[in-house]
C-alpha cells in the first residue's frame, strides 16, 4: 500500500500520523487525569459535607429535635452537588430528611466509620453521630463520648462532575482538532514545496522523453533539487550534443547508402548482363559440347566401324594387332570423351537422375563382369558380397550407380598389382517410419593396391588431378572419374570418401539413402535347387566366402572344399549315401588346376552324377573349353553372377532344349533399308555394314534425298544422321511425318544416328518423332538388334562382338603359326605348347563324332561338337582350322545348303593340322 503512495501522500502520512498517535494519547490521558480528579475532589467534598453536618446535628439529635434537624437537612441541600440529606436514630430510624429519595442503597454493616455506596449517578455516605461530636458543638455532656447519638446520610449527585468531565473532554477534542489542523495545513505547505519541483522535473523528463532535447529547468528553490535539476539540464544539453552528432551521422550515412544504391543498381545491371552473357556462354557451350560431340563421335565413329571390317579381311598377325591397338585407343579416346561430357552436365546442372527400380546385387555383379578381364589380366581376385540382411530390390538410379562403382573398381584395378578387389554392400540404417521404407545404404570398394597418403587424399576429389601426377605413374584417366562419382553421389543426397593406408591399400565407400522396391520373384530359391546339396572348391577364401553365400541364396546345401581331390572323395563318400551331392561348382585357375588334370575330375565326378560347373578367370576361359563337355553350359567367368549361376545349374539338374538367339534367327527377306548420313566415311560404314549382313541399303547423303527416296521406294528402316546441311535429320523427320500423316499411311520406323551424349538432346531426338537413336560409334550387334527390333527382320552373317578374327579363306590361312599360338597364351610357351597337344589329343575323337552327327543327320550334335572344336581353335596358334570350324558353325546354324561344303573344308583342315604336327614333330 505505502508504494502506490506519492511523495504528498507520504509527507502527509509522515507529519500526521505521529501528531495524530501523539495527540490521541495526551489528551486521553490528560482527560482520564481530570476525569480521576473530579471524581475524587466529589468523594473528598462528600466526606466533608458529611463530617461538618455530624457536630451540627448532634446536639440536637441529643436533645431529640427534630425541627432543628429538619432545618440543618434542608440548608444542607444548598452545598455543591448534595441531592439528599437524612439524619437516623441510632436504630437507623429516620429522624430528618430533605430532598429526593436516595437512589443508592444504604452501606451495610455497623462501623464506626464514615461508609459509601458509589453508583453511576450518585455516592451515598453513612457516618455515625457519637456523644464527642456534641463536644465539639459546645455541648458537653460527660461520658458520652462514645455514645452512639445517630446517623448521617449524604448523597451526593454525579450529574455536575459528569458535566465538568464532559466540557474539558470537548475543550481537549477541540484542542487536538485544532492541532492536526494547522499540522495537516502545515504539511500541505511542505508537501507543495517537495511535489512542485518534482513535477517541474517530471515535466522536463517527459519532454526530454518525446524529443524536446531543447527543455531546461529553472531554479527549483532547494540546495539538492537545484543540484537535481542542474544535472538533468546537463544530460539534456549532452543528449542534445549527441543527437545533433547522431543527425549528422545519419545524414552522412543515408547520402552514403544513396551513393551504395545507385552503385550497387549499376552493378544489378553490369551482373545481370554478366548473367545473360553467362547464361549464353552456357548456352554455347552445351552447343559446342554437343558439336564436339557430334564432330568427335563421327570420325571415331569411322575408325571403329572400318577397324572392325578391317579385322575381317586378310591380315598378318602383326597387322591385326595394330587393328587391336587403333580399337582400344579409339574406345579410350571415347571413354575420355563421355567423362568430359558428364561432367560439363553436372556442371551446368543439366543431369537428372532416374528413378527407377533395379537390384542392387545384379548392379555390383554386372559392373563387376564388365571390368573382369582387365582385373583377370593382372591376376587379380574380383570379389563381390551383399550382406544377408541388405535389401536387393530398390529405387533410384542404376545407370550413374554402375558409373560411379566403374569409376571406384576401375581405379582399385589400375593402382593395385596383386592382391584382391572386394566390393561390399551392407546396410547402414533402415528407417521404417518413413512411407517408402528407404535404407541408408554403404557400398565399399576394397583393394589391395598402392594406398594414398593424407596430402593424396585431399587433392583427391578435384577435377583434372590423379592421385599420383609422377612421369612414372600408370597413364589414362582424364582425372574426372572420382569427381563425377563424388557430385552424383551428393546429387543422390549422399556422402563419398576413402580411409588408405600407404602401401596397404584403400577402401572407397559411398553412403546413400534409397527406397525399397518390392522383391523380384527371380531373387527367391528356386524349386530345382532348393534343397540340392552342392559341393564348391575355391582357394581364395574370400572368393570362397561369396560363393557359398551366392549358392545358399540359391536355396542349395553348401560344403565347401579345400582341394580338388579334397572335393572327389566327398562327392564320392556322399554317393554312397542317400545324402549325394548332385552338383559341384569348381573355382579354379591355369596355375593352381591344369585343364587336363581338371577334365580327369569333371569326367570322375559326373560318372558318380554329380554335374559340374567351372568358374575361371575371363582369360583363361579358352583353356578350360575342352575341360568341359559342355562350355556354354558348364563353363563361367568369374566373378560369378548369382542369376547367371542359378539359371546354370538349373539347366545342368533339368537341361533345357537349346534355343537360338535373336541375331540366329533366319528372316523371310532382307530388310530394305534407308542410311541417311552427310559424312561419306559414315555413310559407307553403315552401308557396308548392313550390306554385310544381308540387307539391302540405299544410302543418300541429305534430307531432300531421303524425303524423295521414301516418297519413290519402300523401306522397313530409316537410319537417320541428325547433323546435315540444310535440312538435318529433325527437320526431315518432321517432314516425313507430315507427309505421312496427310496419306494416311503407317509411319515408317525412323532411328537416329547420332553422336550426342547429351540426354536433353536424346530427349529432343524422341520428341520430334524418331522411334530410337543409336549412339556412335556403332557396331554390327548394335544394328542388327535395332533393325530386328523394329522391322522384325533378322540380319544374317553376324560376328558376334569382340571375336574381331580375320574373315579369310581357310585355305589361305597357315595351317599351324607358333607365334600366334604363343601370344594367344599370353607369351608363355609352356602354356602354348599345352595347349596345342590338347587340341591335338582331342583331333581325331572330334574328327569321328563329326563324321557321326553328319552320318546320323543330327544337326544339333553337329553343331554343338563344332562349337566345341570352334572353342578349343580359338586359344591355339590353328588359323585355318580355326576359320574352317567358324565358317562351319555359321552355316549349320542358318541352315545353309552350303553347310555340307564347309564340313568337307572342316574335315581337310583337321587332316592337315594332323600331318603338320607330324611333320614338325
Amino acid at each position: 500500500m505505502l508504494k502506490n503512495l506519492g511523495i504528498k501522500g507520504r509527507v502527509l502520512l509522515l507529519t500526521l500520523l505521529p501528531v495524530s498517535l501523539m495527540t490521541s494519547v495526551l489528551g486521553g490521558y490528560f482527560t482520564w487525569l481530570q476525569q480521576s480528579e473530579l471524581q475524587s475532589q466529589l468523594l473528598q467534598r462528600g466526606e466533608m459535607i458529611a463530617e461538618q453536618l455530624a457536630p451540627l446535628v448532634a446536639p440536637a439529635m441529643g436533645r431529640h429535635d427534630t425541627a432543628l434537624l429538619a432545618r440543618i437537612a434542608t440548608e444542607s441541600l444548598e452545598q455543591q452537588d448534595v441531592r439528599a440529606v437524612a439524619f437516623l436514630n441510632a436504630n437507623h430510624e429516620p429522624l430528618a430528611h430533605a430532598g429526593p429519595i436516595m437512589l443508592n442503597q444504604a452501606p451495610l454493616g455497623s462501623s464506626t466509620h464514615l461508609q459509601q455506596r458509589t453508583d453511576n449517578d450518585a455516592t451515598r455516605y453513612l457516618l455515625p453521630v457519637f456523644g464527642r461530636h456534641r463536644n465539639l458543638a459546645g455541648d458537653v455532656i460527660p461520658n458520652e463520648a462514645h455514645r452512639l447519638l445517630g446517623w448521617v446520610e449524604l448523597e451526593l449527585s454525579h450529574n455536575g462532575m459528569l458535566l465538568r468531565s464532559y466540557r474539558n473532554l470537548f475543550a481537549s477534542l477541540l484542542l487536538i482538532v485544532t492541532g492536526l489542523v494547522l499540522t495537516t495545513l502545515l504539511a500541505l505547505r511542505m508537501s507543495r514545496t517537495i511535489n512542485a519541483p518534482i513535477g517541474h522535473i517530471k515535466q522536463a523528463v517527459a519532454q526530454l522523453k518525446d524529443g524536446h532535447l531543447e527543455t531546461r529547468l529553472p531554479p527549483l528553490g532547494s540546495h539538492e533539487l537545484d543540484e537535481l535539476a542542474s544535472g538533468i539540464n546537463r544530460m539534456a544539453e549532452t543528449l542534445q550534443n549527441a543527437q545533433e552528432e547522431l543527425q549528422h551521422s545519419i545524414d552522412q550515412a543515408t547520402e552514403d547508402v544513396r551513393q551504395n544504391l545507385e552503385t550497387i543498381e549499376i552493378q544489378n545491371l553490369e551482373l545481370d548482363l554478366a548473367r545473360k552473357e553467362a547464361l549464353e556462354a552456357s548456352r554455347i557451350k552445351s552447343e559446342f559440347l554437343a558439336n564436339m560431340s557430334h564432330e568427335i563421335r563421327t570420325p571415331l565413329n569411322g575408325i571403329l566401324g572400318f577397324t572392325h571390317l578391317l579385322q575381317k579381311s586378310e591380315l598378318t598377325a602383326r597387322q591385326f594387332d595394330y587393328l587391336n591397338t587403333i580399337e582400344k585407343s579409339a574406345d579410350s579416346l571415347l571413354g575420355i570423351i563421355n567423362e568430359i561430357l558428364d561432367f560439363s552436365k553436372i556442371e551446368a546442372g543439366k543431369l537428372v537422375l532416374d528413378n527407377i527400380p533395379f537390384n542392387l546385387r545384379d548392379l555390383l555383379q554386372d559392373t563387376l563382369t564388365i571390368l573382369a578381364p582387365s582385373a583377370h589380366d593382372k591376376g587379380l581376385e574380383l570379389v563381390s558380397l551383399v550382406y544377408r540382411d541388405t535389401p536387393l530390390s530398390l529405387v533410384g538410379d542404376p545407370l550413374r550407380l554402375k558409373q560411379i562403382l566403374t569409376n571406384l573398381v576401375n581405379n582399385a584395378i589400375k593402382f593395385t598389382r596383386e592382391g584382391t578387389i572386394a566390393v561390399r554392400a551392407m546396410l547402414e540404417d533402415q528407417d521404417e517410419n518413413e512411407t517408402d521404407g528407404s535404407v541408408q545404404l554403404r557400398i565399399s570398394v576394397q583393394d589391395t593396391g598402392i594406398g594414398l597418403t593424407a596430402q593424396d587424399i585431399r587433392a583427391l576429389f578435384q577435377a583434372f588431378s590423379q592421385a599420383d601426377n609422377s612421369l612414372s605413374r600408370q597413364p589414362g584417366g582424364t582425372g574426372l572419374g572420382l569427381v563425377i562419382s563424388k557430385r552424383l553421389v551428393e546429387q543422390m543426397g549422399g556422402e563419398i570418401g576413402v580411409e588408405s593406408t600407404p602401401g596397404e591399400g584403400s577402401v572407397f565407400w559411398i553412403s546413400v539413402k534409397l527406397p525399397k522396391a518390392r522383391d523380384d520373384v527371380e531373387d527367391l530359391p528356386g524349386a530345382p535347387l532348393l534343397g540340392r546339396r552342392v559341393a564348391i572348391l575355391e582357394k581364395h577364401d574370400l572368393a570362397r566366402q561369396a560363393l557359398h553365400h551366392q549358392l545358399e541364396d540359391c536355396g542349395l546345401d553348401v560344403t565347401p572344399c579345400t582341394t580338388l581331390e579334397n572335393l572327389t572323395n566327398c562327392v564320392t563318400g556322399a554317393h554312397q549315401t542317400a545324402q549325394a551331392i548332385e552338383l559341384a561348382v569348381l573355382g579354379v585357375t591355369a596355375n593352381d588346376t591344369p585343364p587336363e588334370r581338371l577334365r580327369q575330375h569333371i569326367w570322375d565326378l559326373e560318372h558318380m552324377g554329380c554335374k559340374v560347373l567351372v568358374l575361371c578367370p575371363t582369360t583363361e576361359q579358352g583353356l578350360f573349353n575342352t575341360a568341359v563337355a559342355n562350355p556354354h553350359s558348364q563353363l563361367q567367368a568369374k566373378p560369378a553372377c548369382t542369376r547367371k549361376l542359378r539359371r546354370a545349374l538349373a539347366d545342368l539338374i533339368n537341361p533345357r532344349q537349346p534355343r537360338s538367339e535373336p541375331g540366329e534367327l533366319l528372316a523371310s527377306r532382307a530388310p530394305r533399308i534407308l542410311c541417311v548420313d552427310d559424312n561419306p566415311a559414315n555413310l559407307l560404314l553403315v552401308q557396308t555394314l548392313l550390306e554385310g549382313m544381308g540387307a539391302k541399303v540405299t544410302a543418300v547423303d541429305s534430307g531432300y534425298a531421303a524425303i524423295d527416296a521414301v516418297k519413290t521406294e519402300d523401306f522397313d528402316l530409316v537410319l537417320m544422321d541428325v547433323q546435315m546441311p540444310g535440312m538435318d535429320g529433325r527437320e526431315t523427320t518432321e517432314v516425313l511425318r507430315q507427309w505421312e500423316s496427310e496419306r494416311h499411311c503407317t509411319p515408317l520406323p525412323i532411328v537416329a544416328l547420332t553422336a550426342h551424349a547429351m540426354a536433353n538432346e536424346k530427349r529432343a531426338l524422341l520428341q520430334s518423332g524418331m522411334d530410337d537413336y543409336l549412339t556412335k560409334p556403332i557396331s554390327e550387334r548394335q544394328l542388327a538388334q535395332v533393325v530386328l527390333k523394329w522391322t522384325g527382320l533378322a540380319l544374317r552373317n553376324q560376328v558376334s562382338e569382340g571375336h574381331h578374327e580375320p574373315a579369310r579363306h581357310s585355305t589361305k590361312l597357315p595351317v599351324l603359326d607358333h607365334e600366334e599360338g604363343l601370344r594367344l597364351a599370353a607369351g608363355k610357351p609352356d602354356l602354348a605348347i599345352d595347349m596345342l597337344a590338347m587340341l591335338l589329343a582331342s583331333l581325331e575323337a572330334d574328327r569321328e563324332a563329326i563324321q557321326q552327327a553328319r552320318n546320323a543327320k543330327d544337326n544339333n550334335a553337329l553343331i554343338e561338337r563344332v562349337h566345341r572344336m570352334h572353342g578349343a581353335t580359338r586359344y591355339c596358334g590353328v588359323p585355318q582350322l580355326r576359320a574352317a570350324c567358324q565358317r562351319s558353325e555359321t552355316l549349320l546354324k542358318q541352315a545353309s545348303p552350303s553347310a555340307s561344303a564347309a564340313l568337307d573344308e572342316l574335315d581337310l583342315a583337321i587332316i592337315r593340322l594332323a600331318k603338320e604336327a607330324r611333320s614338325s614333330a
